[in-house]
């Protein structure tokens, strides 16, 4: 694990003390949209950070957020972070991160801005799509080992937004009222494992306000949690454009100042900050400490002196990376229903299969703000399915909706500045066509019996940085769409490509639908293989699929969306903690996941050693396929004298298993964090004298119980 030694500190403060103020105001502010100034005659080179979370974006110039390059920029296109969350596998988020970190060095870069740990509180959330869960465990866990992969090239991970950057809307200002047991329980937790467990060498400040206080100048975040609390000693530095008032943020923990616009001698931490200075109203002292971490992290990167020899050199765009991209999308694909055991669909049984949605034939790489990718590949769905199968099925596409190809060009990180809506699609009449020539041509396959697969979701017009949608209702008039073809055949396989859930009003009438996330180069690749039965399906949800927007508890109880100010009232009943305690239903709960065999689990025993806990019990495959089960350890606190939920994730594990084998699986929890909780009556953690604990392959499916304590 990288980490800050103490001889790096020692190094960072030899080199301060020889640098001129100026010199250090050069290296804590940006000297380009994507980088510091460098100090030559000390061998200080500019500090280089990059996006993002699912490759290495394009590069821009130091001056314009016009492109730079034609084809040397182009990178390894990653699944999205509720992807790799969603393969509820620490070794995928590790190969991420691990893929991640090699093409941004070979990029040359030193900074990497990911992964993002927010948590997911509403569906609306425009950047969903980035984030893990809606629990703080498996973020942090997943977050955890992809931070600790990227850091193996000789970059730094960047955590972000911390903290709590739960929407777009007025992302730049608003202010969310949240109580301390929410922050300490659910929205800081991630970014304390990455501090404290993975050694995340930077962190990015968020744009919002929380409890009044902008994230970039809160003293309470920055130093009294992650410097102090936390022991963070690495560099902070703000999201761009996130440090508005120079003399709020020079006070606190944060580090560097970047922005969006060209204008670099004025940002905060530029000319401003070096006038204060000098007119004594911040002392000098203040920016050394600033400069001590960012050098620290240079030396840690082996940025500095003889050290750069040895650095490593990183590679991108590799074959080497596309399998690897490969692996991670299998795992991630979510089986959400089979009831007719439509899939795996024979494909040497199959004469000719119809495809019918926009989203068979598009690529993602294009869109979602900082998460734009320049990939050297991306296999859509058509040509996935298309490519797996060769010559000896006959396949016919229909479009049967529109939808545009998301290609966001270079003026969007202006305007994300600014907040915007969805435009309202108006071309009701290609819309209607395109789905009469798809219902003409379901009607004649269902009547011979051959498959239809319908591929839609939303795409990065809606899954998108800087704007949060409106509802949950599937754009392009998708639902008409969808409710027809499943009058005409019920078994039609339904495909979703997309961040977030969606409604789903046809979701009875449906048998089959599959779940397939914005998943990177080889999307298409593993859907085929997924759908076709060459591999078995093996992610989980790792949020909650609701039934209405308005069971939503940010909406139901708190608020969300709005300018100003939005409260998190519901408090920490977010996602499967509010709808298993609340009895309220929902569509998919969180950790579901089906596959192409089943699993039972018996023989749960629960022992308290020393400081662990640790279970025991057995999961068999009694299936006719090899398939991955995915354990997961719920508690119940009990006797705490306080709310609780009635579900908390504090563990899980993935088991690969062929027909009819049977596993012994040992789950250890340490003690402190089985039963830890944040304790309103007291204002600080406590641990729940006993707990009740359930293993299953859900929140809603928990086939064995015990007890702690």
């Amino acid at each position: 694990m990288t980490m800050i030694s103490e001889a790096n500190m020692r190094k960072a403060r030899e080199l301060t003390a020889q640098l001129t103020l100026e010199e250090k105001i050069g290296m804590i502010h940006g000297a380009a949209l994507f980088h510091t100034a460098a100090v030559e005659r000390l061998g200080i080179p500019e500090m280089k950070f990059d996006d993002g979370p699912m490759g290495v974006r394009a590069d821009t110039h130091d001056d314009n957020w016009a492109p730079l390059n034609n084809t040397r920029d182009m990178v390894s296109y990653l699944p999205s972070g509720s992807a790799v969350a969603s393969t509820w596998n620490p070794r995928l988020a590790h190969l991420t991160g691990q893929v991640l970190g090699q093409e941004a060095r070979g990029r040359g870069k030193d900074v990497i801005l990911g992964p993002s740990l927010n948590i997911k509180r509403s569906p609306l959330c425009g950047r969903n799509f980035e984030y893990m869960s809606e629990d703080p465990l498996l973020t942090a866990v997943q977050g955890d080992a992809y931070i600790e992969g990227v850091q193996e090239s000789d970059v730094a991970a960047c955590p972000k937004h911390f903290a709590a950057n739960s929407q777009e809307t007025d992302r730049l200002e608003v202010d969310e009222k949240i109580g301390e047991r929410a922050l300490r329980e659910l929205y800081l937790p991630a970014f304390r494992a990455a501090v404290q467990q993975a050694g995340a060498l930077t962190i990015m400040g968020a744009y919002n306000k929380v409890n009044g206080a902008q994230c970039c100048e809160s003293h309470w975040l920055l130093d009294e949690m992650l410097r102090d609390e936390w022991g963070f000693d690495g560099l902070v530095v703000s999201d761009w454009g996130g440090i508005k008032n120079t003399e709020r943020s020079a006070a606190v923990g944060i580090d560097v100042d970047m922005n969006v616009t060209y204008d670099f001698d004025d940002y905060c931490f530029a000319r401003p900050l070096l006038e204060a200075v000098k007119d004594g109203r911040i002392a000098e002292s203040t920016i050394d400490a600033k400069v001590e971490h960012v050098l620290a992290v240079m030396d840690a990167l082996n940025m500095l002196g003889d050290a750069r020899a040895h650095r490593k050199a990183g590679s991108y765009a590799t074959l080497a990376h596309a399998r690897s991209a490969l692996d991670i999308a299998r795992e991630s694909i979510v089986l959400l229903k089979n009831d007719a055991q439509v899939l795996p669909l024979d494909e040497h049984g199959i004469r000719r299969l119809l495809i019918v949605g926009a989203n068979a034939d598009r690529i993602h790489s294009l869109g979602g703000g900082s998460a734009v990718i320049k990939a050297v590949h991306e296999i859509s769905p058509l040509l996935g399915i298309n490519g797996m199968l060769g010559g000896n099925i006959e396949i016919t596409y229909a479009e049967g909706y529109y939808a545009p190809q998301v290609n966001q060009d270079d003026t969007w990180q202006e305007e994300s500045l600014e907040n915007s809506q969805a435009k309202a699609n108006e071309e009701a009449a290609r819309a209607r066509r395109l789905r009469d020539e798809a219902l003409a041509l379901a009607q004649d396959f269902a009547q011979t019996g051959d498959p239809v697969i319908f591929i839609g979701g939303l795409n990065h017009d809606y899954d998108l940085e800087a704007r949060d949608r409106e509802d949950m209702t599937l754009p392009y008039e998708q639902d008409a769409l969808i409710d027809a073809l499943l009058d005409i055949d019920p078994d039609t396989v339904l495909v979703f490509v997309a961040g977030s859930p969606i409604a789903m009003p046809w979701a009875d009438k449906a048998s089959t639908i599959v779940w397939n996330w914005y998943n990177g180069m080889e999307s298409g690749t593993a859907l085929a293989e997924t759908l076709f039965g060459r591999v078995s399906p093996s992610g989980h949800l790792p949020e909650t699929f609701p039934m209405r927007l308005e069971d939503c508890p940010a909406h139901a109880i708190g608020t969300f969306g709005l300018v100003g100010h939005v409260d998190y009232a519901e408090d920490i009943y977010v996602g499967y903690r509010y709808y298993s305690t609340k009895d309220v239903p929902v569509r998919f709960c969180f950790g579901h996941g089906l596959t192409y065999t089943s699993f039972a689990y018996s023989d749960l025993e629960v022992r308290e050693l020393g400081d662990m806990i640790r279970l025991d019990f057995h999961v068999t495959n009694t299936g006719a396929r090899a398939g991955k089960a995915v354990p997961q350890v719920y508690v119940t606190l009990e006797d705490t004298g306080e709310d609780r939920p009635a579900f908390e994730l504090r563990g899980f594990t993935k088991v690969a298993l062929e027909p009819g084998e049977r596993r012994q699986v040992t789950i250890e929890i340490p003690r402190d964090e089985a039963l830890r909780y944040w304790s309103e009556w007291t204002h600080a953690f406590a641990l729940a004298p006993r707990a009740a604990v359930h293993v299953g392959e859900s929140v809603g499916d928990l086939r064995l119980d015990g007890w702690i304590g």
